[in-house]
């Protein structure tokens, strides 16, 4: 029987240690090798200390390069059943290729969040404006980013919220899409009692990637305007901020006198997590679920955050300790519940009730493993459905094709006279 073979075109090599985009990666890989895929994955980025050993789990990994058609060659040989591209960028630059070198494989984005509504909202918070639908649709990646859902076989989502915007606002047809949010595995009983009780933990915990803008300006408005109302109510507290990357402005903002500590990268989230009491992520913009979050549940340690924050994560769920958007609430909400150990508990209740009903890794393996069987049976007529995709589609081997090629050769005639 012929082993089917998938290849994953990352934006970059999977930092599950350091990224909510490196889980979620992971756990795809996981799928796939559990199906019995062989799996490679291919990159344009350059590998980190941080970067998983995808060999150890028996992924193949090969680096590829843009603009350049060597890679047209190596699909081609490869011969994948299904390709996925991480995130739309990579969609953008590969999928023309793919469709063409390929035309039978199935290709899948896996958005990792809505880059657009990330992006649209970072904007419209530096000029102080509210977010709008309208402001969202009128971003030029929206239009990029939507066209790459469309041009696609599948895209998975992984926010209930943006399901809904893409099927509610943009009418997007569901057969396009799958709701897809992290794939976990259940917390039972004997997970649950291991966790350090109220008493036996203590202080606050704030984790976040340097790199990604949200957790800059949440460290810095806990900095400002957060921390110093939660300290003047909990004097003896700490805040201890954990994340990759951090910057070194945010470095030097350590000041142990006020309890407001940076960390640095922890390489076992779960167990700085397990130490602490509550979980603060203030966040003002963003997308997508978070991590971050999700980590504080598994370890079940409560979590203060904001509308944006939680947003998609919890269905009709309570959440997993408060919600809560100004600097005065956040602050309230975060010395209630570390003061309340009867909150506290209700809270830890709330995270295992969303992580077994909302999560559950095997429900969401089997919902992934049956739409592609579906897509692959009727693959034909799933495109020709697609009639915006099969347009797109044409509109991008015109345009991008052409323009990828011209780069190519400037490259290559730019190399031959050193």
């Amino acid at each position: 029987m012929h082993k089917k073979t998938i290849l994953i075109i990352g934006f970059t090599w999977p930092e599950p240690t350091s990224t909510a985009a490196g889980k979620r990666m992971l756990q795809l890989l996981n799928f796939f090798l559990e199906q019995e895929y062989r799996t490679v994955f291919t990159s344009t980025a350059t590998e980190t200390p941080l970067s998983m050993n995808l060999e150890a789990i028996g992924v193949e990994k090969k680096a590829i390069t843009l603009n350049d058609s060597s890679f047209d060659a190596f699909v081609m040989h490869l011969n994948p059943d299904i390709v996925v591209f991480d995130r739309f960028l990579t969609e953008e630059q590969f999928g023309w290729r793919v469709a063409e070198s390929v035309p039978d494989a199935i290709r899948i984005l896996d958005t990792e969040d809505l880059h657009s509504l990330r992006i649209t909202r970072q904007t419209l918070f530096k000029r102080d404006t509210p977010f709008s639908i309208d402001a969202w649709l009128q971003n030029d990646t929206t239009k990029r980013e939507i066209a790459s859902i469309y041009r696609s076989d599948l895209s998975l989502i992984i926010s209930s919220y943006e399901m809904q915007l893409l099927t509610d606002t943009l009418k997007i047809d569901k057969d396009l899409l799958l709701y897809l949010p992290f794939m976990l595995e259940v917390l039972d009983e004997k997970t649950v009692e291991k966790w350090p009780s109220f008493d036996a933990r203590k202080d606050f915990v704030c984790i976040g990637n340097g790199k990604h803008a949200p957790n800059i300006d949440a460290i810095l408005w806990l900095k400002k305007e957060i921390w110093p109302l939660i300290r003047s109510k909990l004097p003896d507290t700490n805040l201890n901020i954990y994340g990759a990357y951090l910057p070194e402005h945010v470095k030097h903002m350590d000041t142990p006198k006020d309890g407001f500590r940076i960390m640095g990268w922890a390489d076992d989230a779960e167990t700085v997590l397990k130490k602490a009491k509550v979980g603060l992520a203030p966040l003002r913009f963003g997308a997508g679920i978070k991590g971050k979050l999700i980590d504080a549940m598994l370890a079940g340690t409560p979590t203060v955050t904001t509308s944006i924050g939680a947003e998609g994560m919890h269905a009709e769920y309570p959440w997993s300790g408060h919600i809560a958007n100004t600097a005065e609430d956040l602050a309230h909400s975060a010395v209630s519940l570390y003061q309340n150990p009867k909150k506290w508990c209700f809270a830890q209740q709330n995270a295992v009730a969303i992580i077994n009903d909302l999560y559950d890794k095997r429900v969401l393996n089997r919902r992934v493993a049956d739409k592609l069987m579906n897509i692959e049976n009727k693959l034909e007529e799933h495109r020709n459905r697609n009639f915006i995709g099969a347009m797109l589609m044409h509109q991008t081997l015109a345009g991008t094709k052409f323009k990828s090629k011209w780069i190519e050769e400037k490259n290559r005639s730019g190399n031959s006279h050193r």
